[in-house]
């Protein structure tokens, strides 16, 4: 009885060494031997208490965390908001910093927990943010101008819930990661002052690993499967040229394509969003560029059907060869959509007049800013059915 007792003891304590083991809180200083960064853009000093980073003059700054590869867990940190702009933390990050997973907090003076703007999360794609693409993935938060802001976020899989400075309820949960990898770099970022950064290794508290319901998973509207054309450069000063009748009985020059387009299959993602960026990345250096998109339907009779359509971020949309909407979601500018320039399906609402048999939707989709995508649904499919080949050219 006693040397059962002992074992059972033995292997209680094993077992309890390796939960220490496996949430041991890791408090990394903010000193210099713990960071990658600018020796001209940030210090490390004494603030309000804490040892912190600190901008020089205020400056935007990046500090890597050295030799750390992060998977799942508990980050904690302080931020205590400077400056003005986009502080925040990117985690699971590739080697080069081109691909992964970015939380941010908007600091731009004084707002509401209740406006939906303190808070965000976006995949990084080729350097990119995907903000423009995520809108679900904002919030409001409890911000303080003055003073610390303590941020939790808890990460296991494709999920993370994010809280800020209540740490009873969450500000921002998201169903799902979208950056693409399961570990990597921490990074953070912004002109602000970081101080108590801290990470425990798979302390996931009751956040699950498996990705969150898609709110459009049993929505058969959302056209999900198309075919793509190679991306081109698409100047900023020039339009698109579409077929037209002059007043001398001749037609204009078209840009719309030929049967010999190289067409590649994209299929839509997590929310029904057609990510363009995940395919094409990024164009260096900046600069407008320009992708066809087709799909292929056929209809049991001529009808006409309503379209929701989100896009980033300009639009010609042609139905059978024949151009029924254009238009433009370019931030920062009177032509931006709702909501304030991203790509969601509430954008616009256009009629689609389809005929009886096959019909073929083309769409010329530009983007010059940020995120590169589509989302499409329509009001309903009554009468609708796709051809099994995805595969067909579009513009036929």
């Amino acid at each position: 009885m006693k040397n059962l007792i002992t074992t059972i003891t033995f292997l209680w304590l094993i077992g309890f060494a390796t939960i220490l083991h496996a949430q041991t809180r890791n408090s990394i200083a903010m000193t210099p031997e713990n960071w990658i960064y600018d020796t001209e853009q940030v210090e490390f000093k004494m603030h309000d208490g804490q040892m912190s980073a600190v901008g020089i003059n205020e400056a935007y700054y990046t500090l890597r965390l050295r030799d750390h590869t992060f998977s799942n867990g508990t980050i904690e940190y302080d931020v205590a908001l400077a400056g003005m702009g986009f502080p925040g933390i990117s985690f699971r990050m590739t080697d080069d910093l081109l691909n992964g997973d970015h939380f941010y907090l908007r600091s731009f003076g004084p707002v509401s927990p209740e406006v939906r703007t303190s808070v965000q999360y976006s995949a990084v794609v080729d350097s990119t943010s995907m903000w423009d693409l995520t809108d679900e993935y904002q919030s409001g938060a409890p911000l303080k101008t003055d003073g610390w802001n303590h941020v939790k976020l808890v990460i296991n899989g494709n999920q993370m819930v994010a809280y800020v400075n209540d740490m009873e309820h969450p500000v921002l949960q998201v169903p799902r990661l979208e950056g693409g990898q399961d570990s990597g770099d921490i990074v953070l970022n912004g002109n602000v002052i970081y101080a108590n950064f801290t990470i425990i290794p798979d302390a996931v508290e009751d956040v699950r690993p498996e990705a969150g319901f898609d709110y459009t998973a049993n929505d058969t509207r959302y056209l999900r499967n198309w075919l793509v054309s190679p991306p081109e450069d698409f100047p900023s000063d020039r339009d698109l040229l579409i077929s037209m009748p002059s007043m001398y009985g001749e037609r204009q020059e078209s840009d719309y394509p030929t049967d010999d387009s190289n067409w590649t299959p994209i299929h839509a993602e997590y929310r029904g969003m057609v990510n363009v960026s995940r395919l094409y990345g990024m164009k260096r250096g900046g600069g407008r560029r320009l992708v066809w998109m087709g799909i292929v339907l056929n209809s049991d009779t001529d009808q006409v059907r309503k379209l929701s359509l989100g896009f980033s971020d300009e639009i010609w949309l042609f139905v059978n060869g024949q151009l029924v909407y254009i238009d433009k979601n370019l931030y920062g500018t009177p032509s931006m959509k709702e909501p304030k320039g991203r790509c969601t399906i509430e954008n616009a609402t256009v009629e689609i007049p389809l005929k009886e048999g096959q019909n073929v939707i083309m769409v010329a989709l530009s983007n010059y800013f940020y995120g590169w995508g589509l989302t499409a649904r329509f009001d309903s499919m009554g009468g609708i059915t796709f051809p099994e080949d995805i595969g067909q050219t579009a513009s036929k």
